[in-house]
């Protein structure tokens, strides 16, 4: 039963941790005139280079026409480019635009700039925990699902 307790525990810290960093974040999506998700987009197909919607979809957990909808609006600013397969018409891939490139980069250094703002108003020995928490959590969800076992 204790287990129980210390895992609800760790869900909902995470679960207010997450919270507090989206609307941390923000303020960056704002000032760049884009959404969270669609910055959630950008952000797999800066890594991605080029991906079909139904594995952005898949990446992101989000159904296919919730996609497109933001991928439409990515798209009627410039910022993204949509493209059908050549070999089967049906497939539809999304990547960034040439065009917004530079413009992307500068959205994820501002990012990464906030990070480390509020990263540095933490002790080594802060960065150190949080250093190690969050690599026992990675570990965590990479390991293979016992429950149904």
């Amino acid at each position: 039963m204790n287990e129980i307790n210390e895992s609800t525990k760790v869900a909902n810290l995470f679960q207010e941790v997450m919270i507090l960093f989206k609307q941390s974040m923000s303020k960056v999506f704002e000032d760049s005139g884009i959404t969270a998700p669609q910055g959630m987009v950008l952000g797999i197909l800066s890594k991605e280079n080029r991906i079909k919607i139904t594995e952005l979809s898949s990446k992101l957990s989000l159904p296919n026409s919730t996609v497109s909808g933001i991928l439409d609006r990515l798209e009627n600013q410039g910022m993204v480019v949509r493209e059908r397969s050549e070999k089967d018409r049906r497939v539809v891939y999304a990547s960034i635009s040439p065009q917004y490139m530079d413009i992307h980069r500068d959205f994820h250094k501002k990012i990464k700039l906030r990070i480390e703002n509020v990263m540095n108003q933490g002790t080594s020995e802060d960065l150190n925990d949080i250093f190690k928490g969050l690599n026992t959590l990675k570990k965590l969800l990479s390991a293979p699902d016992k429950s149904n076992q």
